[in-house]
């Protein structure tokens, strides 16, 4: 049975999701926003790869006809080409393409493309494969990884030979060529049985989550041991397999206060409350307060100067609900125009819209802290507003992290996102599932790719759909807070 990269490195991680994905794919999770956005990233890091060999042809994907791609590969290398992208080759039932093959005198050398920031362990044996069948055709000269420089800075012009580094990692590859014979072997001689019986285990999420876990996992309940707040990801697995999976399981095990409590709460069923605390916690603000939201991006390709890959979190969209002493609720909101640099003028509507007096509050404030910071640094003109608002804030993931309300339905986890719906669990306003966009992560992803949007009516839909998901998060805040100070005021 014919074997892709793709198809080896799964079955490296485990051999069970290779026999599923060959033989029961429709139990396969479909694929996600954010799984397709990091699929989109590698395959633009990918592209601007190529210009560090300029030149070069490519071999057109063609999903219905590897054969002419591998054809054309061949004919390309008896031309005489210097430079190949997704050069395609088969050897002993394995079908690989690879990146960048580039012609060095009487041999080629092999150049692997990742988005990543570094050298994974990973990427060894996925540039080992391509090695492994190449040189039965082409003599082969070095393997490299090409990845992506986090240290460089982006100045208004793209750099490509300084965004990208490139690695040899050939000793490594040819470390791993003699056990590949093995692994592929084992793989055929699985793949020909019935499906293996491999315990779930870390190999489900380690290196990548697998897209068979909620198929391999669907006999563990929820909540279960996996759960448990902060336990070490080995303990949750040596507990399991050792037949202590439910709350009721590990009743008399070793846990933390917080897991103590968490189990306690779920088998009793019942809410923990320290009324004084929280009291404490919500006397301390200072009214009107705001209640102050931020979503940043930051991607593999910088777009603004100043920004490094993955290191520099631009923000480009803010919601901010100010809560008067009377009761009143106010909203003001902001976000960027997708085709320019947004940090001069999110500083400026910033120091506007929050009150010059009140506290500050933002759930798990050091993120907020962080980019007032920076936008600060960055704008002479509004830094002494920015700095001052530093000393305002109140963290809103206090009294749920350190104990003061603890929720059964929280799960053993205290983000907005498990902690609203565990509040307020009939109340459709406050549900995040019912919009386009229903996490952070997937609003960055919706905003880098704006600008890529030709359509007027999509880009505004989109926009609309941005505004909506960060008022929620602001809005949730409200809510919780009014809830916490509801709790305090009970005698």
């Amino acid at each position: 049975m014919q074997l892709s990269k793709s198809q080896y490195v799964r079955g490296l991680q485990c051999h069970k999701s290779l026999w599923l994905y060959k033989h029961k794919r429709e139990v396969m999770t479909p694929t996600s926003p954010r799984q397709e956005f990091i699929f989109e990233n590698g395959h633009r890091v990918g592209k601007l790869a190529q210009g560090l060999f300029p030149g070069g042809t490519e071999i057109e994907h063609d999903g219905q006809n590897f054969g002419g791609m591998i054809t054309r590969t061949r004919r390309l290398i008896d031309q005489g080409a210097n430079v190949i992208y997704e050069a395609t080759f088969k050897s002993r039932n394995v079908l690989i393409m690879a990146d960048i093959l580039v012609r060095n005198r009487d041999v080629w050398d092999l150049y692997e493309v990742k988005a990543s920031t570094s050298v994974k362990p990973q990427h060894k044996p996925d540039a080992a494969i391509q090695w492994y069948v190449i040189q039965d055709q082409l003599p082969l000269g070095k393997a490299h990884i090409v990845h992506v420089n986090s240290d460089y800075e982006f100045n208004g012009e793209l750099d490509i030979a300084q965004l990208m580094a490139i690695e040899d990692i050939t000793d490594e590859v040819l470390e791993l060529q003699p056990g590949l014979d093995q692994n592929l072997q084992s793989m055929s001689n699985m793949l020909r049985q019935n499906e293996p019986h491999i315990p779930i285990g870390p190999q489900c999420d380690d290196p990548y989550e697998c897209d068979f876990k909620a198929y391999c996992w669907q006999d563990v309940p929820s909540p279960s041991v996996f759960n448990l707040y902060r336990m070490d990801k080995n303990r949750k697995f040596e507990l399991y397999h050792a037949g202590k999976i439910s709350y009721a399981d590990v009743c008399g095990e070793n846990l933390s206060k917080t897991q103590q409590l968490q189990v306690d709460s779920a088998l009793a069923r019942e809410v923990y409350i320290d009324r004084e605390a929280i009291r404490a916690f919500v006397d301390c603000a200072v009214y009107p307060i705001n209640f102050l939201d931020f979503e940043t991006f930051n991607s593999a390709i910088p777009k603004f100067p100043g920004q490094k890959p993955y290191r520099t979190a631009i923000p480009f969209q803010y919601s901010l609900h100010v809560l008067h002493p009377d009761g009143e609720i106010e909203h003001r909101e902001f976000l960027a125009d997708e085709r320019r640099d947004p940090r001069a003028e999110i500083a400026q509507k910033l120091a506007a819209d929050i009150t010059p007096e009140g506290s500050i509050v933002a759930f798990s404030q050091a993120t907020e802290k962080s980019i007032i910071r920076r936008l600060a640094a960055e704008s002479a003109e509004h830094e002494q507003t920015l700095i001052a608002m530093g000393d305002r804030f109140i963290d809103l993931l206090k009294p749920f992290q350190q104990l003061m309300y603890y929720h059964p339905d929280f799960n053993g986890s205290f983000s907005i996102k498990s902690v609203l719906p565990a509040m307020f669990p009939d109340d459709a306003a406050l549900d995040y599932k019912g919009l386009d966009i229903q996490a952070g992560d997937m609003a960055s992803m919706v905003y880098a790719d704006l600008d890529r949007i030709n359509d007027a009516s999509e880009r505004q839909k989109k926009r609309e759909a941005l505004l909506e998901y960060c008022k929620l998060d602001t809005l949730a805040m409200v809510m919780i807070w009014q809830k916490l100070s509801d709790i305090a005021e009970i005698s």
